[in-house]
């Protein structure tokens, strides 16, 4: 049981205004390196986007078909087996940008393709760090022990947020008795 002593008020904030203070100051180096990761990041969207948007001018055929969201709304609940689509199932639903309506699927999270999980729970609100705001959201899923532990760009990371998959990306298993 909580703390009985502590009683929330208006004042109290979240733990995130304080990450400056908590955090050791890192070095010029490391200001350097992360600047190149991000750059590097960008550049490789920039690229994947130019890739693509020459394929589709240039192409004869000039079908979207790949990039129609369909939202198969299978209402996953909380303790339901499901299974990860393969990649190029998801693939086929991700924009240039590896997003599929706003969500991100994101290079560590290929690895779990074709592999079954356990629904942790759904998504209805969630605070955006950037803009410190926040939002509700339909058909994002948390999976059971799948979260980030950093990005190949940046390295490893202590936090260990849980990725938010889409309902698209995700087929529920049927028990069979």
């Amino acid at each position: 049981m909580p703390n009985s002593s502590y009683a929330p008020n208006a004042t109290s904030k979240c733990q995130l205004y304080f990450y400056k203070e908590v955090a050791d100051p890192i070095s010029t180096l490391e200001i350097i390196w992360q600047f190149r990761n991000r750059l590097k990041s960008f550049s490789k969207r920039r690229l994947r986007y130019l890739r693509y948007y020459w394929r589709k001018l240039f192409s004869k055929d000039r079908d979207d078909s790949n990039q129609t969201k369909a939202s198969m709304r299978e209402d996953l609940n909380p303790g339901d087996r499901v299974r990860v689509k393969s990649q190029q199932e998801i693939q086929a639903l991700l924009n240039p940008w590896q997003e599929q309506n706003g969500c991100a699927f994101m290079e560590e999270m290929w690895i779990y393709c074709g592999t079954e999980q356990v629904v942790k729970k759904r998504v209805e609100k969630f605070l955006d760090e950037a803009t410190l705001r926040m939002h509700t959201s339909k058909g994002l899923i948390l999976l059971e022990d799948l979260f980030c532990e950093g990005t190949i760009d940046f390295g490893r990371c202590d936090r260990s947020c849980y990725y938010f998959w889409r309902e698209e990306w995700l087929e529920k298993l049927v028990d069979q008795e």
